[in-house]
């Protein structure tokens, strides 16, 4: 017996934890700029306006508390100094 597949948008909500399938229309209840309103409506025309519509997602996901669920930002556990970096060539070096 085939199995269905499951849907992309049923993955990534699965993946996320929230349904942003519809944000652009609820973020148009939160501005009054006619550029980001034409923008929401419409969508990108070019690279420029699609950095602007991905900070208004931005804000949109700050707004509703959904950033707290992104996953936490690499603080440095795997980086190591300059200095350790320059003793590790002098012990490569000495070899």
């Amino acid at each position: 017996m085939k199995t269905k597949p499951r849907s992309k948008e049923r993955l990534l909500l699965m993946k996320q934890g929230y349904d942003d399938s519809n944000w652009r229309e609820e973020y148009k209840a939160y501005t009054t700029n006619k550029k980001y309103l034409e923008l929401l409506e419409n969508g990108p025309k070019s690279l420029s306006q699609s950095w602007i519509l991905q900070a208004l997602y931005g804000q949109w996901k700050k707004m509703k508390g959904y950033d707290k669920l992104d996953p936490k930002e690499n603080e440095g556990q795997l980086q190591s100094s300059f200095s350790d970096f320059e003793k590790s060539i002098k012990r490569y070096n000495k070899s």
